[in-house]
C-alpha cells in the first residue's frame, strides 16, 4: 500500500510530528513511522534513568504541544512530581511523559488516523510512477509514502584524531558513546579521567561518574575551554530584543548586545529576550554572517545560550574551584599507550606548546556533530537522487519557511518536509523543544489541510 503520510525517524521530532498528526488527520489518512530505535520518541537526551540528567529547559517550556503550554506541567502534577514551572525536570520524566503521550493518542482508535510503526531503518528512496516515494529499508522491505517528513537527527561526533593503531587493550578505555552508561561500572575510583569536549555532554558525565563513585581527578580538553554557564534560580524577566533594529552583522549585532546586557541586573535577561526571536534573525543574516558566526561565535553562544539547572551546576562548579576536575583549552594531537595506561597529548591554545596528559579513560564528550548529511546513508542517497540539497553551510537540509525541502534538481510529486535539527540552516534555532513542536505542528497543519481535499469522498 502506500502510505497519505511517512514519517522518517524515531527521536523527538518524530514523536511531536506523529502526536500532532494524530490529532489532525481525518480518520481516513494512513500513516506509516519508519525508526530503528526502541525507545520512540525519547532517543539518547530522554533515556537516561540518571536522576542528575536534567532537562536545561524550564518545566514550563517543555510541552509537546505549542498550544497547551502547561501540558507538561500538568502531567508533572498528576505523576505527583513536586517540580514548579521554573524548576527543571529530570529527562528520564520527560521520556515517560512522551510516551503517555503518545499512548493515549493511540488508545482512540476510533477518532483518529490510522498509523503503524515499522521498525526498520531507512537506507535508500526511489520516485515511483505514481506520485510516491519508496523508501528501501535495512530489512530488504520498501515502504511508499505521498508525503515524506524526515525526521533524523544528528549523529555523535566522532574522536578528532585516528585511534585504530592502538592496541586491543587500549581501545577498550577509549569511551566513544557516554550514554552507553556500562562503561563507568569499569572504572576505578581513583583512575584518572580525561574527557573530550567541555559543553553540557560533560556535564552530564561528570556528575554520572560521582555517583558512580569515582573520586579521582578529571581533565577536560576542549579547543576554547568554555563550559556551560547556569542558569539562575530566580531569574530575571526577559528583556524585550528588537531584532528589526539589529544590524545584519554578527559585529554590530554583539555590540548592541552588549550595550544592553550592560543596563539590566543579569545578561540573562537579554539572552531570554533573544530566545523567541533568534530565528528571526538568523534569516536576517547573509550568508557570509552566518558562516562567520559559525566560525567565531559559536561557542560562545553555546555557553551563554545553553544553560545548566542550577543545582546541577551546583554539584558541578565545586569540582572546578577544587582541583577535581581540570578544564584545559587545547587540540588534542594524539594519543598513544603506555604502561596500561593512555597518554593524550595535546597543543595549548595560543601556543606551539605540545603537552602530555597519562589518563586510563579517554571520554567523547564532543557532542552531537553539526547538523549535516554525511552521517545518514538514507540522507546521502536522497541528495544522490537530488531529491534534497544540503545546506551551504553544512546545517542540514535546504528548506523554505514552510519546512518543504528546497533546492532540488528533481521535482518529485510527493512532498518532503523536514523536521527538527536538520532545518538549522533556514532557522538555527531549532533543535529544542519550544522551537521544534510550533515546526511539528505547522508541518502537520499543512498535511492535514492537503489531505482533507485529497481524501474527500
Amino acid at each position: 500500500m502506500i502510505y497519505d503520510v511517512l514519517v522518517v525517524g524515531s527521536g523527538f521530532s518524530a514523536i511531536a510530528v506523529t502526536c500532532n498528526l494524530l490529532e489532525l488527520l481525518p480518520r481516513e489518512a494512513r500513516v506509516a513511522v519508519i525508526g530503528d530505535d526502541p525507545g520512540f520518541g525519547r532517543g539518547t537526551a530522554y533515556r537516561s534513568e540518571l536522576y542528575l540528567h536534567r532537562l536545561n529547559v524550564p518545566a514550563g517550556r517543555m510541552s509537546l504541544f505549542a498550544d497547551r503550554p502547561n501540558d507538561f506541567s500538568e502531567w508533572l502534577k498528576t505523576r505527583n512530581i513536586p517540580l514548579s514551572t521554573g524548576d527543571f525536570a529530570s529527562r528520564s520524566d520527560y521520556g515517560l511523559y512522551l510516551r503517555d503521550n503518545l499512548a493515549s493518542l493511540l488508545r482512540k482508535r476510533n477518532e483518529r488516523c490510522g498509523v503503524d510503526f515499522i521498525r526498520a531503518k531507512a537506507t535508500g528512496c526511489v520516485e515511483q510512477y505514481n506520485g510516491s516515494l519508496a523508501f528501501q529499508l535495512h530489512n530488504g522491505d520498501q515502504i511508499a509514502g505521498r508525503n515524506i517528513i524526515v525526521c533524523l537527527g544528528v549523529g555523535s561526533a566522532d574522536l578528532p584524531i585516528d585511534t585504530s593503531a592502538l592496541p586491543a587493550s587500549a581501545k577498550s578505555r577509549i569511551v566513544e558513546n557516554p550514554w552507553r552508561l556500562s562503561w563507568m561500572n569499569r572504572v576505578g575510583r581513583q583512575d584518572h579521567v580525561c574527557i573530550l569536549g567541555s559543553g553540557l555532554t560533560m556535564i552530564d558525565q561528570v556528575l554520572s561518574l560521582r555517583t558512580h563513585g569515582h573520586r579521582g581527578p578529571i581533565i577536560v580538553l576542549s579547543r576554547r575551554g568554555l563550559a556551560p554557564l547556569p542558569h539562575l534560580a530566580q531569574p530575571a524577566p526577559a528583556v524585550k530584543v528588537d531584532v528589526d533594529s539589529l544590524p545584519p552583522s554578527i559585529s554590530g549585532i554583539l555590540r548592541q548586545l552588549r550595550r544592553q546586557a550592560a543596563s539590566v541586573l543579569d545578561w540573562r535577561s537579554v539572552m531570554d529576550g533573544l530566545r523567541p526571536v533568534t530565528q528571526k534573525l538568523w534569516k536576517k543574516l547573509p550568508l557570509a554572517e552566518r558562516s562567520r558566526f559559525l566560525r567565531h561565535a559559536l561557542p560562545w553562544w553555546n555557553i551563554h545560550r545553553h544553560r545548566v539547572a542550577p543545582d546541577v551546576f551546583a554539584m558541578f562548579d565545586p569540582l572546578v574551584k577544587d582541583g577535581t576536575l581540570r578544564i584545559q583549552a587545547g587540540y588534542i594531537k594524539d594519543v598513544s599507550a603506555s604502561d596500561g595506561d593512555l597518554v593524550i597529548r595535546y597543543r595549548k591554545r595560543g601556543t606551539p606548546v605540545e603537552e602530555d596528559v597519562q589518563c586510563r579513560w579517554l571520554i567523547n564528550c564532543t557532542g552531537m556533530e553539526r547538523a549535516g548529511i554525511k552521517h545518514s546513508p538514507l540522507l546521502k542517497e536522497m541528495a544522490a537522487q537530488q531529491f534534497i540539497t544540503a545546506d551551504p553551510l553544512g546545517l542540514g537540509v535546504q528548506v523554505d519557511d514552510q519546512s518543504r525541502a528546497a533546492g532540488g534538481a528533481r521535482t518529485s510529486r510527493a512532498e518532503i518536509f523536514v523536521v527538527g535539527a536538520l532545518a538549522a540552516g533556514q532557522f538555527w534555532e531549532i533543535t529544542a523543544v519550544p522551537d521544534i513542536r510550533v515546526q511539528a505542528r505547522q508541518v502537520a497543519e499543512t498535511v492535514a489541510q492537503k489531505l482533507a481535499t485529497s481524501l474527500d469522498p
